[in-house]
């Protein structure tokens, strides 16, 4: 299988995948999101937010292709326009940081390379951009509680602070299980907890050019080994 992943263009907003699309858990005010008199069309408001965002910005975003069909994604932008990132216990993002939201391959890519990958491009595109760092709020698995009373009350509080109204999650299938990352898996790549908290621990990722050095010398090798198969063929046909 080829995997090719690219950034995200205005023109190809409508190649998300179908939950990214639909998906408003980061990009809107929870309250709002919870309005149904503001809230109505999960795909206009991400779409909107993504364009304010590309037009501002730049690219927030990168796409995994494999043999032609889309096996994932990865959205990223300043947390400053991430309604939602000002909500967990382990709020604020650090002022000098990027604030990565989602991460996501799709079935059945799921246990291939395709977050790996991604991640890769959401790094070097950062670097180029000249950014410090990336960070993300992971999620947990619930730790086992004394007393289920307790564990109830705790997690009901804590969902009222974050924001995930049941409204929304029936309108755009939006809720932290299925919208944010593995803490886990953001560990195993690289992020290290600069807040921790039980469920909802902030990650972080420094930049820096070494980032990017591997992604520059196999692309320096593949044209390198272009140039010469070019050469070789042009002199194997010369009279």
């Amino acid at each position: 299988m080829s995997t090719s992943v690219t950034a995200l263009t205005l023109g190809g907003v409508d190649q998300l995948p179908a939950h990214a699309r639909r998906c408003v858990f980061w990009e809107m005010d929870p309250a709002v999101a919870e309005d149904s008199r503001e809230f109505s069309d999960p795909v206009f408001e991400k779409e909107a937010w993504l364009s304010t965002v590309m037009l501002e910005w730049g690219s927030c975003g990168q796409l995994a292709n494999i043999d032609g069909n889309v096996a994932g994604c990865a959205l990223y932008s300043p947390p400053s326009v991430v309604p939602r990132a000002a909500l967990f216990p382990t709020s604020p993002v650090s002022p000098d940081a990027v604030l990565l939201t989602t991460l996501r391959s799709e079935h059945p890519y799921r246990d291939g390379d395709v977050a790996q990958r991604l991640i890769q491009a959401v790094v070097a595109d950062l670097v180029r951009r000249g950014v410090r760092a990336l960070e993300a709020f992971g999620i947990r698995g619930e730790p086992p509680a004394k007393a289920m009373s307790d564990r109830t009350v705790g997690s009901m509080r804590l969902m009222e602070r974050i924001g995930a109204p049941a409204r929304e999650s029936r309108s755009a299938g939006c809720s932290p299980e299925t919208c944010m990352i593995e803490a886990d898996f953001l560990e195993d790549v690289g992020f290290e907890v600069v807040a921790a908290h039980h469920r909802f621990p902030r990650l972080r990722l420094e930049l820096n050019s070494d980032h990017g050095w591997k992604e520059d010398v196999e692309r320096a090798l593949d044209q390198l080994l272009a140039a010469a198969s070019l050469n070789e063929a042009t002199r194997v046909g010369a009279p």
